[in-house]
């Protein structure tokens, strides 16, 4: 069988090696959305012919050779044209993880995690016009395990699975000349449409408040929190931030107040009165200052449920674009009743004037999307 692969990254590639060491496949081309995508390497690397679309939504007629059996798409959000359908003896085939018609979309895995679906699937259909409409040429099942997410859902059971289907489809066309076909049922099909990430960035006006650092200690006792939070009312200051904790008997923290400026040294005194009952208080007071020459201030927030490798490849990518972190928090919440972690991250980076608000949104949108996070982004002048 001669096949044209149009896919990428991880599963693009395992169904590459796997199909020609199985020798059920003869790979004459690898259609790829980039020359560094993963399968683009792997495609290399064995000495095949590797096409990079022009554009990376659509493969053209052009992609596909003449002489061409069967189109296989593995991992792919491009859609294969009729050029280039017509120019394969058997059409095209590809991989869905759902048991379509349900969840037709490019969020297939998440929105069966997001409706609570007991059961999930995988379908090879025909590429054909519509939204992964095409009739099915086979079709398998799991469970969705308690509490289990979306990555780990598909890196479990239906990457498997659809590795496994595609061989059975392959298999079967060699064999027969033909490939299966059975019409979804339009009556059970539903949407699975990409879940936007939060990428948001806004040009802040000019700071009106003073940040005020303010580290307490003394002998813990109840209330003193209230008096803290008390002041900083009265004062009309805002509580950024805190790390507040009991020690062998002994309170001991840090909070961040933002104050309308005019009121910072008010509130500063009202604090350091509170020395008299007993407490300790060291306070910093900073007004912000400009960022360095030829950088701009930014807030990052990110939140996400807890995986390995988000600081990695978060701080991969800023290096990789100059950007430097001026200072960075991380978090892990919850866990105890559903056993899923969330991770927070919150940072202030120096981001160059070069780098677009535009082109760092795509960077982070590129994470947030790999990762299933949520990234929020606010410019502000540095601290």
């Amino acid at each position: 069988m001669k096949c044209v692969l149009v896919g990428s990254r991880f599963f693009g590639a395992t169904v590459l090696e796997a199909l020609r060491k199985e020798g059920i496949a003869e790979f004459t081309r690898i259609v790829v959305p980039a020359a560094d995508d993963r399968l683009a390497i792997a495609g290399r690397a064995a000495g095949l012919d590797v096409h990079v679309m022009a554009n990376p939504k659509i493969v053209p007629g052009e992609a596909i050779p003449e002489g061409t059996d069967l189109i296989l798409a593995a991992h792919t959000h491009a859609r294969v044209s009729n050029e280039a359908l017509a120019r394969s003896r058997l059409g095209g085939v590809g991989y869905h993880p759902s048991l379509l018609p349900r969840h037709r979309g490019i969020a297939a895995v998440e929105w069966t995690i997001l409706e609570g679906d007991a059961v999930a699937g995988g379908s090879v259909y025909h590429l054909a016009d519509g939204w992964d409409a095409g009739a099915i040429a086979a079709q398998d099942w799991c469970f969705v395990a308690k509490g289990e997410t979306a990555r780990e859902l598909w890196e479990r059971a239906l990457a498997p699975m659809g590795l496994a289907l595609l061989g059975q489809v392959v298999r079967h066309a060699s064999v027969h000349g033909e490939v299966p076909a059975h019409t979804q049922d339009q009556r059970f099909a539903t949407r699975a449409p990409m879940i936007r990430r939060s990428v948001v960035l806004t040009e802040d006006a000019p700071l009106t408040t003073t940040s005020l650092i303010v580290t307490v200690m003394g002998p813990d006792r109840p209330g003193i929190v209230s008096l803290l939070s008390d002041r900083a009312q009265r004062f009309g200051a805002s509580w950024a931030a805190s790390r507040l904790a009991n020690l062998a008997g002994e309170f001991a923290g840090m909070v961040h107040f933002e104050v309308p400026r005019e009121n910072a040294d008010a509130l500063a005194s009202a604090l350091k009165a509170l020395e008299s009952s007993g407490l300790r208080l060291v306070i910093a007071k900073s007004d912000g200052t400009e960022a360095p020459a030829g950088l701009r201030g930014v807030d990052l927030e990110l939140v996400g449920e807890d995986r390995l490798g988000i600081v990695s490849k978060l701080t991969r990518i800023l290096a990789e674009s100059g950007i430097s972190i001026e200072h960075i928090h991380t978090e892990i919440a919850g866990g105890k009743g559903s056993g899923k972690q969330t991770f927070k991250v919150a940072a202030h980076l120096l981001v160059p004037k070069a780098i677009s608000s535009d082109a760092l949104r795509g960077r982070l949108e590129g994470l947030a999307n790999e990762m299933m996070l949520d990234i929020a982004l606010g410019e502000r002048p540095a601290v």
